[in-house]
Parts: structure tokens; C-alpha cells; sequence
């Protein structure tokens, strides 16, 4: 059996490898390192494979979303809405911006953001809602749409772990909302060998911004137009990108191929919940296998695993709310006279964010699982139960 990994990039990279190098070499013989000839091709690219007017690429995920915040011209104090449970970048962003993250709670079969709980937290100060496609799923967009129109807000997809879920049959996740976000860090479901990242829109105007934005607020050289910063995806990541996206549809079916088998393995397991699709097969593309531990031995599980040496991640074992960077004294108060008063949070408000807390442990899922370490990995989990039981 092959080495199990979390995430395979080599043997990836084994199949792709002649293209990949013979476009590296050409860009180090070339010189072309920022915004060469491989960014614009792969920039067209992305845009027919997405059917989405612009895509502007930048240098990593966590910068998609700071300069999609920073296109909508918002105030400091403004109020964004978001997930409690996903990656801290969807939150940091907005209190790098002196904007004020509203943190709603999740649904509890999707782990995506409960839209009731968007609806009950819209206050006057409310412009945008940042839904996140977690785990690869998306989110209830039609919903979140529904709302953003009668509120008049902005909707910001974070997409970095959905890129090539199809929501409905017809949109490709990213594409719905006013603007769309992902990141091409390397263990992502469409990865370069560095850090990368593009923001998506159908809107000229705040694509306009955004390509000033991303080069120092340039659209001539040496004429600043906007606030900007630094933030370009390079050629030789471009280079890999447009390597793989080709290869994305196959590179998610393969995924998701994965865990149909997985689901299966455990099927006859009461003490999981396997991940539950919303809508047809296309919406998720299994960015993570998420399991739910009902039993209270999640952690217990996690040891066993270890031992066991199989790879596999607890995404995510604290929520946003209970963060030491938004709850220690010192910089609560600072925070909240920078944003007028930012709500203190109650554990009351996201009784699923904690359950998934205490619950989730994610396996081994890439695009090059086979099915002798699928069903070792599975094996070894339901003889962890079995055992508990004897």
C-alpha cells in the first residue's frame, strides 16, 4: 500500500510533471516572473472554465478576501456577517479593515452558515454577508441571496475549499454572490506550489477597482489611483495552475469517488455521522471528509489514528467566538472601541459551532486515493468502535 497522506502532491505532480517543468524552465529562461504571459492565460482560463466575466488573481486566498472587503468601499464599523466555524482568514480579514465581524452559528448537517441565524443578526449597520463553502459544500445560496437583495447588501463567497462545486446545475460556486474568493494553496482541490489566490466577479466596476487594488492602487505606473497593496499571483504559480485546471473536474470527481466509498466503509457505524450532500452530487467536491463522532471520543480516535500513523485533521477544534485574538481583555477592549462596541458573545448563540467543535475529524481525501488506503483508513476506524464495545 502507498504512504498515506493527508494530501498527496507528488504523486499529483508525477502526472502533470512534463508540462509543469518544461512552463517553469521557459518563465526562469524568459525572466517573465510578475504578471507574465502564464498569469494572463491562466486569468482567461479560470474565466471559461467559471463563466464569470472577471477573474483577477492575487497572491493567496486570505488577500482575495481583504481586497474584495476593500473594492465594496465600506466604513470602519460597518458589520459583515459571517460563519463562527471556518478558518480564522474569513474573520481576520475584516477586523484588519476596521470593519466589525458578526459571527452567526452553522447549520448542523452542512456545517455551512445557518441563514435564519444570518436574518436575526442584519442590523442598520449590516453590508455584507460572507458565506463560506466549508469543506468543500456549498452553502444555501439561494437563501443567502434571497436576503442580501432585500437587505441591500454585498454577498462575498469564500470559496477557497468549493472551487468547481456546481450549486444548482448550473452556477459554479464563487460566481453567485456580488464577488467570489478561493485560494490555490497547495493542499486546495485546484493548488499551485506556493501560495495563490483570485477573486471572481460579474460587476466591471468592482473589477476595475480590484486590478488597481491589487497593484499598489496602479492602473498606470507611478499613478496611485486607489489604496492598494501588493498582491500578484507570480508566473511560475500561474505555470501550475494552468497545469491542473484542466484536470479540476477530474481531480473532484475522483474526490468525491472517494468518499462514496468511504460513506460506504461506514455505513453500518452509529457512532459517525458521514458527511450528508445537500442538493445534486455536483454541489460538493469533498475538500475535506468530515466525520462526526457522536460518542464523546473524538480525541480518543484522533490518539488511536496516530498511533496507527493515518493522517488526519480536526477542522476546527476552537470557533471564531471563543478565539483568543476576540475574547482576551486587552485586546477586547481595544477592539471594541475600534469598532463601536462590538457585541460580546454568548456560547448560547452557537450551541452547533461547539458541538462541531467536540465532533468533527476529517480523513485523508485527495484526488489520488485508492481504494486499498481507503478502506484501511475506514477499517481502522470501526475497529476503533469495535473495541471500545468489546
Amino acid at each position: 500500500m502507498k504512504k498515506l497522506q493527508m494530501v498527496d502532491l507528488q504523486t499529483q505532480y508525477e502526472f502533470i510533471r512534463e508540462q509543469v517543468d518544461s512552463s517553469v524552465l521557459e518563465i526562469f529562461k524568459k525572466g517573465t516572473f510578475i504578471n507574465g504571459p502564464s498569469v494572463k492565460e491562466f486569468q482567461s482560463q479560470l474565466e471559461d472554465y467559471l463563466n464569470v466575466k472577471h477573474v483577477i488573481p492575487c497572491a493567496n486566498g486570505t488577500d482575495a478576501l481583504q481586497i474584495a472587503l476593500m473594492s465594496l468601499d465600506l466604513k470602519p464599523g460597518d458589520e459583515i456577517i459571517t460563519s463562527n466555524f471556518t478558518f480564522a482568514a474569513t474573520v481576520e480579514v475584516i477586523a484588519l479593515l476596521k470593519l466589525k465581524p458578526v459571527l452567526v452559528d452553522i447549520e448542523e448537517d452542512t456545517f455551512n452558515i445557518n441563514c435564519d441565524e444570518i436574518i436575526k443578526a442584519i442590523t442598520t449597520k449590516t453590508k455584507a454577508i460572507i458565506p463560506v463553502h466549508l469543506f468543500g459544500q456549498v452553502a444555501n445560496m439561494d437563501k443567502v441571496m434571497e436576503i442580501a437583495k432585500s437587505n441591500n447588501l454585498f454577498v462575498i463567497e469564500d470559496n477557497a475549499q468549493a472551487i468547481g462545486a456546481v450549486y444548482n446545475s448550473n452556477k459554479k460556486s464563487g460566481t453567485i454572490g456580488h464577488l467570489g474568493t478561493t485560494s490555490f494553496f497547495p493542499s486546495k482541490n485546484l493548488g499551485c506550489f506556493g501560495d495563490g489566490g483570485a477573486i471572481f466577479t460579474e460587476n466591471d466596476d468592482l473589477a476595475h477597482t480590484i486590478r488597481g487594488i491589487v497593484n499598489h492602487g496602479m492602473y498606470k505606473r507611478y499613478h496611485h489611483d486607489v489604496v492598494g497593496v501588493n498582491s500578484r499571483l507570480d508566473s511560475v504559480q500561474a505555470a501550475v495552475l494552468k497545469a491542473k485546471l484542466p484536470l479540476l473536474d477530474q481531480y473532484n470527481e475522483r474526490r468525491k469517488k472517494a468518499s462514496i466509498l468511504y460513506t460506504s466503509n461506514f455505513r453500518d457505524n452509529k457512532n459517525l455521522i458521514t458527511p450528508i450532500v445537500k442538493g445534486n452530487s455536483q454541489s460538493h467536491v469533498f475538500h475535506q471528509y468530515t466525520l462526526r463522532v457522536l460518542n464523546g471520543k473524538r480525541d480518543e480516535l484522533s490518539k488511536f489514528l496516530n498511533d496507527h500513523k493515518i493522517p488526519h485533521g480536526i477542522y476546527y477544534p476552537i470557533p471564531l467566538h471563543k478565539q483568543k485574538a476576540y475574547i482576551d481583555r486587552e485586546h477586547k477592549n481595544w477592539f471594541k472601541k475600534l469598532l463601536n462596541n462590538t457585541k460580546d458573545y454568548n456560547d448560547e448563540d452557537f450551541k452547533v459551532s461547539i458541538m462541531m467543535s467536540k465532533q468533527v475529524i476529517s480523513l485523508p481525501m485527495h484526488s489520488e486515493l485508492d481504494e486499498e488506503q481507503i478502506n484501511f483508513i475506514s477499517q481502522k476506524v470501526n475497529q476503533f468502535f469495535k473495541d471500545l464495545d468489546s
